[in-house]
């Protein structure tokens, strides 16, 4: 992100959701460099979303690219309705779905996997101790892919369950039993008391 004099005059750096909009604008008439800033902007969070669901590195590097080559040729279908943030995770679910129907979904857990889900930016600015941000990553990758998959979306980045529903093309209730699931197993790998789950 540039900040110099003259960087981005008719845009201020300041709101996200309006400099994103102008690059779209931008990119969709051909501008690569706007394409660039977007993928600098978003790419770390893809990155972190396709680590988590996939719990392997190369796999999800794989899946952000492919999330990025379907982002700029279906740029003009971008209606603007939701934060473009949103739409590019939506791609990226598709990716990491998709990879998983085409090549399975059974790996061995790949360490680096789990540091690197860490490093990428995350959706809270919360501080949290790093000896159970780490107790809490390795926790995730270890729930079954189903679980795995909603508590990402929902539990990590904020997506409400019909949203997560949507994206993983399962039902909402599915997704809540999920949900309910995934947060009972994560305790018990961490040894925390049985507490009641919030609908």
């Amino acid at each position: 992100m540039q900040y110099g004099a003259g960087a981005n005059d008719s845009v201020p750096v300041a709101d996200p959701l309006l400099s994103d909009a102008s690059l779209v604008t931008a990119a969709r008439g051909g501008d690569m460099r706007a394409f660039e800033r977007l993928y600098r902007a978003h790419s770390g969070k893809v990155m972190g979303l396709c680590l988590r669901m996939t719990r392997r590195r190369d796999v999800a590097e794989d899946c952000v690219q492919q999330t990025f080559i379907r982002a700029w040729r279906s740029l003009q279908a971008f209606e603007g309705r939701s934060a473009f943030g949103t739409w590019l995770h939506r791609i990226a679910v598709n990716e990491v779905l998709s990879h998983g129907r085409n090549h399975g979904t059974r790996s061995e857990s790949n360490e680096d996997a789990i540091e690197n889900a860490i490093a990428a930016p995350g959706e809270s600015d919360k501080e949290h101790d790093a000896g159970e941000v780490m107790d809490l990553e390795r926790a995730l990758k270890t729930l079954p892919e189903g679980a795995r998959h909603v508590v990402v979306l929902q539990a990590v980045y904020g997506y409400s369950h019909e949203e997560c529903a949507d994206m993983l093309g399962i039902a909402v209730g599915t997704c809540k039993a999920q949900l309910h699931r995934g947060r009972k197993l994560l305790r018990e790998r961490m040894g925390l008391a049985a507490e009641a789950d919030d609908e």
